[in-house]
């Protein structure tokens, strides 16, 4: 109720402040419900901890600097398999949009395929490339890949043929009509797919991390499992969530927001 509260006198010419008190409001209060139960039922911290004992190894972690080095492999994994995902799947996304010869031939296996994306392909990953950066990087290619490609032949796909008339009409050539017609109608659902599919990537990259490599955020979940660490995996089952947080609210979003409003059919109020 205090959270609440709080977030009802913050004045209206903030919207933007509002609206993140709005959000962070439901976690506090869980904080204070999982501190209250903890005490209140005097729980094993080998079962589960109190607040103070993972804010203590969440300190821990960064004074040795091993929390940095945690995200630092976790972040340029996804990165990697990320760019390397969008420099395949957009392409390939946008002929199979313009050509029916080619879409007839890559949706059988796109559909196929796209079930098994992510930590399905972690033991073959593994056998691949071994355990480390390449099999970790596939497994997110993976996550990736064919999610852009289904959105960007939504995309293009959606594109009224009339439109793309008209420019050839006015002498846009092939290069000059994919350059400025379809890719912009195409990037609204282009960059809802890269949310989605970094969604998806994220979360692949903490399985496979816990078995595929000896750093990032999933491999130091596991570890402190061995050692009835369990102040240090909420703690980076917290690192994980906030990052992800971070990076949805204040790049994702933001950019589908902006992608949208420039280039799609919606208008700012």
């Amino acid at each position: 109720m205090a959270e609440l509260a709080a977030v009802s006198l913050l004045p209206p010419k903030f919207p933007r402040l509002r609206a993140a008190a709005a959000f962070a409001a439901p976690l506090l209060a869980a904080v204070v419900l999982w501190e209250a139960l903890v005490r209140a039922l005097d729980v094993n911290p080998r079962v589960f901890p109190s607040v103070e004992a993972v804010l203590r190894a969440g300190w821990e972690t960064i004074l040795d600097g091993t929390l940095v080095h945690h995200i630092a492999a976790s972040l340029g994994r996804v990165a990697v398999g990320t760019g390397l995902a969008l420099a395949l799947s957009i392409p390939l996304g946008v002929a199979m949009g313009l050509s029916r010869g080619v879409s007839a031939f890559f949706t059988p296996l796109l559909r196929f395929f796209s079930v098994l994306a992510g930590i399905a392909w972690i033991p073959i990953a593994t056998l691949w490339f071994g355990y480390g950066f390449g099999a970790i990087t596939f497994v997110i290619f993976n996550a990736v890949f064919f999610v852009v490609v289904y959105n960007t032949l939504l995309g293009v796909s959606s594109i009224p043929i009339a439109l793309r008339r008209a420019a050839a009409s006015l002498g846009a050539g092939h290069w000059a009509t994919l350059w400025e017609v379809v890719l912009p109608g195409a990037l609204p659902n282009i960059v809802t797919g890269v949310r989605t599919g970094l969604g998806f990537a994220w979360r692949g990259l903490i399985a496979a991390e816990m078995i595929a490599t000896n750093v990032g955020l999933g491999y130091m979940l596991f570890t402190a499992r061995d050692f009835y660490r369990t102040e240090v995996i909420v703690f980076g089952m917290i690192v994980i969530g906030l990052l992800w947080l971070l990076l949805d609210r204040l790049l994702l979003a933001p950019l589908e927001r902006a992608t949208i409003e420039r280039w799609g059919l919606v208008v700012r109020a």
